[in-house]
């Protein structure tokens, strides 16, 4: 039966502690970042309190599935990073109690959290995500305060639009002002041209006051009573000093959301799937339309008695028309005509296929970003997981402790998590990979990683060493290897010299003989290696021989002893012979790689 021990407890408290704190800085990171993309939306805007606490709640919120994978990974690296540091990691091996046993509780836990991020993305999340979207949408209609862009004609004022030439933003003067007011129909318009003004919003932000300066008002007049009485069709009149008044609300007001489609972040997993079906059956039946749209007015046949169509039998077996000669007969101004209506006909049916291909492109792009986001949904919480496993063996295997080496690993981490994760979404959102491929590869990648790490720190072997990896890529360049034997600081019992001489000696000449016997004096042969029947391993058993001797030689005193040692060569024992002691393990190693070269 399962029993809580204070180990749990006191490891749990270790991982907890960290976790939040963690937790609060990688979601703090995030915010920041998010708020980076959006600060022009911000800046300028007039936004209440109000507002922008909304704004940051909803951002919370959305990263919050985000923020647990990066922070279970610095909590676990840092956690067991420090049981390491204080040799706490080592009093628990050293009671028999494993390193899978000390992950125990902390497994329970991240599958607890890896279950309330899937549950918070399918319930919380999206909702979030729509209200998030919706500030942004309304965030940039809003109007802004003295931001008029330069260069171009703004809209944002309802019933006018005004082009400014050059802004001072020392001064707020605008230069080279030019406003189109229309209040109504095209017999109600204005066009006010002036050299320079300045605009500034009224307290109740409810208009806008923009006097300008040397400029010319031209507005028709057909509209009103006065044109009427007078006949005077439009109005000019030039200014040195004008003020006029533009409707402006300054308040923020949502945007109306329910004609837009909502983007697939903003679904929970049921409402995905439920899209899916109803995309999926619109894009058939427009496809089916454009179907039968193309059949009508490209393979159209026209309605014919019997006789057209016996007389268009006879004809089809005679020699084809010959329309260059045809064409050659016509007037110029009828050649002119058909060319043109050629080109006209043409350039229709290619305006026509790209728009049906256009949005066909859409409805196959929109489909793909619902099942994009339902893949993310769990692969996302799977990545806790996968953090852990990665973040819990590395400070198990460094035991280093604080915010030094464990954050450089984190980022790193995490970097080559986005990377992977960012490159595969785009590809599989833009159709150049399979969704499954483009999504599932982040987690295909650090999987195998996590395993490795979880395997060497639990069996306690070495990682970051460099000898190892050395020693490892030496063989596989056939490079020969050297022995380091040192003096030994406790010596219990002296070697026994004259049994390991004649061992020695024995080996040389069994070494000798076993050479040439078989001319080892080139390459092996791949064909007699890998796929000739037969066992060929006194190799093993002279290189056993040596070891031997040279492993009860090593405890001597005398440095002479020591040095002559490590001029014994290491023997590759199958560099010449099969690897395996199976024919068809080694048939297969030999077509795909020769294992025995490098073991």
């Amino acid at each position: 039966m399962f029993q809580i021990k204070k180990l749990d407890i006191f490891i749990t408290k270790q991982f907890g502690l960290l976790f939040v704190g963690t937790f609060f800085i990688c979601q703090f990171v995030l915010m920041m970042q998010f708020l980076w993309r959006y600060v022009d939306e911000l800046i300028g805007k007039g936004l209440s309190l109000d507002v922008m606490a909304q704004f940051f709640w909803y951002m919370g919120l959305m990263l919050i599935p985000q923020a647990l994978p990066l922070a279970i990974l610095l909590s676990a690296l840092i956690s067991f990073g420090n049981l390491g540091e204080s040799s706490e990691l080592t009093a628990i091996k050293a009671a028999g109690i494993s390193l899978m046993q000390a992950f125990r509780p902390l497994i329970f836990i991240v599958c607890l959290i890896a279950g309330v991020s899937y549950a918070f993305q399918d319930q919380v999340a999206p909702v979030a995500q729509e209200k998030l979207f919706q500030l942004l949408v309304s965030m940039k209609q809003k109007s802004p305060e003295l931001e008029i862009p330069e260069g171009i004609f703004y809209d944002g004022i309802p019933g006018t639009n005004i082009y400014v030439q050059k802004k001072d933003l020392s001064t707020g003067m605008l230069y080279g002002i030019m406003i189109y007011r229309q209040s109504g129909s095209y017999d109600d318009q204005a066009i006010i041209l002036a050299d320079s003004g300045m605009m500034q919003s009224t307290a109740e932000k409810k208009h806008l006051m923009l006097k300008l300066y040397d400029g010319v008002w031209n507005e028709n007049m057909r509209s009103s009573e006065v044109a009427g009485n007078a006949q005077v069709p439009y109005r000019r009149e030039t200014f040195a000093t004008k003020q006029i008044v533009l409707d402006f609300d300054g308040n923020f007001e949502l945007a109306d959301m329910s004609d837009n489609n909502v983007d697939a972040k903003a679904k929970s997993m049921r409402r995905i799937f439920h899209d899916m079906d109803s995309i999926r059956e619109a894009n058939d039946s427009t496809g089916w339309q454009f179907y039968r749209e193309g059949k009508s007015y490209f393979f159209r046949l026209a309605q014919v008695d019997k006789a057209d169509s016996l007389r268009a039998i006879k004809e089809a077996v005679e020699p084809s028309v010959d329309f260059d000669s045809i064409f050659a007969k016509l007037r110029p101004e009828q050649k002119q005509m058909a060319v043109k209506a050629a080109l006209n006909n043409a350039q229709t049916t290619i305006n026509d296929l790209d728009m049906k291909a256009n949005y066909a492109n859409y409805i196959h792009r929109y489909y793909r970003t619902h099942i994009i986001e339902a893949i993310n949904k769990i692969t996302l919480s799977l990545s806790c997981l996968i953090f852990f496993f990665i973040g819990a063996p590395l400070g198990a295997i460094i035991r280093k402790g604080g915010l030094g080496v464990p954050v450089i690993i984190s980022v790193l981490v995490f970097i080559v998590y986005y990377i992977f994760e960012n490159s595969g979404m785009r590809m599989a959102r833009d159709d150049q990979w399979t969704v499954w491929f483009g999504k599932l590869i982040s987690t295909a990648v650090l999987t195998p990683i996590a395993i490795f790490f979880t395997y060497k720190a639990n069996k306690d072997s070495v990682v970051f060493n460099i000898d190892l990896y050395k020693s490892v890529l030496m063989r596989i360049l056939g490079l020969r290897t050297k022995r380091h034997i040192y003096r030994k600081e406790v010596i219990i019992e002296d070697p026994k010299y004259d049994v390991d001489a004649d061992l020695l000696i024995n080996v040389n000449l069994e070494i000798e003989a076993y050479s040439d016997h078989h001319k080892l004096y080139l390459w092996p042969n791949p064909i007699k290696v890998f796929f000739h029947a037969g066992n060929d391993q006194e190799i093993e058993k002279l290189n056993h021989s040596l070891e031997v001797a040279i492993e009860d030689l090593s405890y001597t005193k005398d440095k002479l002893i020591l040095s002559e040692l490590n001029n014994y060569p290491v023997i590759a024992v199958r560099a010449h012979t099969r690897p395996f002691r199976r024919k068809w393990m080694n048939i297969v190693s030999g077509l795909i790689l020769p294992l025995g070269i490098y073991l």
